[in-house]
């Protein structure tokens, strides 16, 4: 996908991301960022679902720390800095973007996120 993710903020737009995977299928989902080494530093994983309900989201087999942001549109609900192989999250959401440890240290609740083209 040739697309990018935006944070935006008091008027502000910034890059979180110049490299968007999106998780589409179960499988996709379901797999996440377990068995990956490590992600490169621009690096974004969106899973998008039909409507909001609490998402869940795990560390298991995954070597390294990762933000979580949780969106109901594209507003910000949630943010959690998981830990490596055993970090856990809930939140509400209708999209989940996991981001490497640190990429969403300045993305506030109320904030918005976006995938955009390019």
């Amino acid at each position: 996908m040739n697309a990018r993710l935006v944070h935006e903020h008091d008027g502000g737009t910034r890059t979180l991301a110049s490299r968007v995977e999106v998780a589409e299928s179960k499988l996709a989902q379901a797999r996440g960022l377990m068995f990956r080494r490590s992600v490169p530093d621009n690096f974004a994983l969106v899973f998008p679902f039909d409507g909001v309900e609490r998402r869940s989201l795990h560390m298991v087999c995954v070597p390294f720390p990762i933000d979580a942001v949780w969106l109901c549109g594209e507003e910000v609900g949630q943010v959690k800095r998981l830990g490596a192989w055993t970090g856990l999250g809930w939140g509400r959401a209708d999209c989940v973007v996991e981001l490497p440890a640190g990429a969403a240290s300045d993305v506030a609740v109320g904030d918005r996120i976006r995938v955009v083209d390019g």
